[in-house]
């Protein structure tokens, strides 16, 4: 168990930041899903604009560190390729 006060603020602000990197993760995957099902349904219109929604979420995912950057920036680049199949 923490003894100093620092250690006990220090796991206070985990929890916090766990929370908030977990939101942040959770809400990341909701948008990569619904390219994937656009581009599942074939729509290349819908699965363009569900792209232009998610790729800002993916790059700030990665510039708070909860994605790896490069992590973030594969998946942008696998979806816009199978998008771009699409047409």
């Amino acid at each position: 168990m923490a003894n100093t006060p620092q250690a006990r603020k220090r796991i206070r602000r985990n929890d916090r930041r766990a929370d908030i990197n977990g939101s942040r993760v959770s809400q990341i995957r909701t948008f990569v899903k619904k390219v994937e099902a656009a581009i599942a349904s074939g729509d290349k219109k819908q699965a363009e604009d569900a792209l232009k929604v998610a790729q800002p979420h993916l790059q700030r995912g990665a510039s708070k560190g909860v994605l790896h950057k490069n992590t973030a920036a594969r998946k942008l680049s696998r979806l816009s390729h199978r998008i771009q199949a699409l047409g």
